[in-house]
């Protein structure tokens, strides 16, 4: 019994021990599965990551390892005159750009490649430094426009330079040399500021956009949409394979209402002499511009592949200001042109009637102060047709005194001044027409009475623009109908579908002024066509041409009287105006011209206008081409 007891004791026991070990084998067991569950669920939740949520990332960056995407600049839109004739279109233009991903010695590289383009091997390096900061995928011009020879040699040698690739990119070409320079404007590297505030998916560093005029005002039409192609790349960036290419959408085309005949017409007599000023003519009864020049004008293809600093530097110093379109950025005193709304006021008002005579002595005195006519000794008895005829000051000295200043403003913006046209072009200026409240808000002085006189000849605080006068002008020749200057006469698509079409706008209609409109005209016949008039140099056989001359005082130049006019120092000189329309008996065109210091206006502006309007009615003349083109040369 004892024996069975203590067999079956540690029987006992023995089997405790199995229990308690096989206990802590599964909890082993378990730890052990825990474990590699722990890290298969690691594992597929890595896989999820990379392949489900992230996988078309990693596949991205694996093709682009492989795969070289290039975006390829689209053709600006054309720009073409009134009859289709192109001004500015597009040639290609190669450049040399690096892509900095596929470049393994640049130092090398730039070295080697600066005698090869003809730079300084710091001024590749600046261009690299400007880089700094955006993505490396982005390609970094080096050289702009390269010539053939160089482009050969590249292409020949591309293999020795890692990371330097050849870019194609449309340039303009004018077709007419500067025609239209400021209107037209020109095309530039977009800047930072430029790049910050524009659509990303459009534009990207480097990209070419308009700087001015209408490559700027129009940008949105012109530019296009680029295009991309896909390339397979080798481990060192060379192209192997062309995968797949979308085509760049070219810009749309602006069609304008500028005549090109008519603006070279302009452009050619203002360049003779280097003449600076301001010519534009427009179409009476629509407000289409058909020329508007000013000079001197830019050189637009020193734009093309970037201006160098030392001509940019030269434009800015120009004392002409090529940089400004005079058309409407700058502001002059009208002088006499101002005489059509006087007699407007006078006649509107009833302070005169048009045989009203004022006596002109050759002065007028007002208060204590002498104001002098241009002809020292006098008009005579005038009326208001001859007052016009002969720019008699001394009758629109009185005329303007009896209305007061703040009518002859008020008639002044029904005739379009003192506020901008609203033409596209920028910058434009609005001008000045002078009124008490205007003073007292600009010098916190109250007006003097005095100072009404010199503004009624167009003198004092008055401003305009050539393309207001040239406004004002069309709206006396039309009978009162202001159009807002046209530029732009159709937008079409690149598949030849018009986009936009711009008419005639009507912005205002002076009523009940028509037999006072009638009678203006009448005495601007008689400036060109009257015996005594002052512009008989514009006469044309076979057209009856109206208009108006006009000097506008730059300062007092009491101190140079004694001089020859020759002999005024050229910023001194008063600027010359001349403005006018034909035909007088049904008005179609309208030519104003400002030549900045001319002196007179019958004998610097009045030779300009004559040869636009030689040029407009070439058909309807009996003189030769000939005679017109060699005038016009």
């Amino acid at each position: 019994m004892k024996f069975k007891e203590l067999f079956s004791k540690e029987a006992d026991e023995i089997t405790e021990r199995d229990v308690a070990s096989l206990d802590n084998l599964r909890r082993r067991v378990s730890g052990a599965i825990v474990v590699v569950l722990v890290f298969f669920s690691l594992i597929v939740l890595r896989l999820w990551s990379l392949q489900i949520n992230h996988g078309e990332e990693y596949k991205n960056r694996a093709d682009s390892n492989r795969v070289r995407i290039r975006q390829v600049a689209a053709p600006r839109g054309h720009i073409l005159d009134r009859k289709g004739r192109e001004i500015v279109t597009n040639r290609p233009s190669f450049n040399v750009v690096l892509m900095r991903e596929d470049s393994h010695d640049l130092d090398d590289v730039l070295k080697r490649l600066a005698p090869i383009l003809n730079d300084e091997l710091s001024a590749l390096w600046s261009r690299v430094r400007e880089a700094e900061g955006t993505p490396r995928y982005l390609p970094i011009r080096l050289k702009e426009d390269i010539d053939w020879k160089t482009l050969a040699y590249l292409e020949n040698h591309n293999k020795e330079f890692s990371g330097i690739r050849i870019e194609v990119q449309p340039v303009r070409v004018f077709h007419y040399q500067d025609l239209a320079a400021n209107v037209i404007g020109y095309l530039g590297a977009i800047s930072k500021t430029e790049l910050e505030n524009s659509d990303q998916t459009v534009y990207r560093g480097g990209d070419l956009i308009g700087k001015m005029g209408l490559e700027k005002l129009r940008e949105a039409d012109l530019r296009g949409e680029k295009g991309n192609s896909y390339s397979e790349v080798d481990a060192r960036g060379f192209e192997r394979k062309l995968l797949k290419s979308y085509e760049p959408l070219p810009g749309r085309e602006i069609r304008l209402t500028i005549d090109v005949d008519l603006q070279q017409a302009a452009e050619n007599l203002m360049d003779i002499g280097e003449k600076a000023g301001a010519v534009v003519a427009m179409e009476v009864k629509t407000g289409r511009i058909l020329a508007i020049a000013s000079t001197p004008h830019i050189r637009l293809n020193d734009f093309v592949g970037g201006i160098s600093r030392d001509k940019w530097q030269e434009l800015l110093d120009n004392e002409k200001h090529p940089l400004i379109n005079k058309t409407v950025q700058a502001t002059y005193p009208p002088g006499s042109t101002y005489k059509m709304v006087t007699a407007l006021a006078g006649l509107a008002t009833g302070v005169i009637t048009p045989d009203t005579p004022i006596y002109c002595p050759g002065s007028y005195f007002f208060g204590n102060r002498r104001y002098g006519c241009w002809k020292k000794g006098g008009h005579g008895t005038v009326t208001l047709r001859r007052a016009i005829e002969e720019s008699c000051d001394v009758y629109f000295y009185q005329v303007g005194q009896r209305v007061g200043v703040d009518t002859l403003a008020e008639y002044a913006g029904k005739l379009g001044l003192g506020r901008k046209t609203g033409i596209e072009l920028e910058h434009e200026k609005s001008g000045l027409t002078p009124t008490k409240k205007w003073k007292i808000s600009r010098y916190q002085t109250k007006w003097q009475e005095g100072e009404t006189l010199s503004t009624a000849i167009g003198q004092g605080f008055n401003l305009a623009s050539p393309l207001q006068i040239c406004q004002m002008t069309a709206t006396v020749a039309n009978g009162g109908k202001l159009y807002r200057p046209q530029l732009i006469e159709q937008v079409v698509e690149p598949d030849g579908k018009v986009a936009q079409t711009f008419k005639p706008e009507l912005l205002e209609e002076i009523k009940g002024l028509d037999n006072y409109m009638a009678i203006i005209r009448e005495g601007l016949i008689g400036v060109v066509n009257g015996p005594h008039g002052t512009a008989r140099s514009a006469k044309i056989d076979g057209i009856t041409v109206a208009g108006k001359t006009g000097t506008a005082q730059v300062v007092k130049v009491a101190a140079y009287r004694h001089l020859k006019e020759e002999n005024i120092p050229y910023n001194f000189r008063d600027h010359a105006w001349f403005t006018s329309f034909a035909p007088a008996e049904d008005p179609e065109i309208a030519v104003t011209v400002l030549v900045e210091h001319g002196l007179h206006g019958g004998s610097a502006a009045t030779p300009i206008a004559t040869a636009v309007m030689k040029e407009y009615f070439r058909d309807r003349l009996s003189v030769s081409n000939e005679e017109i083109v060699k005038e016009i040369r």
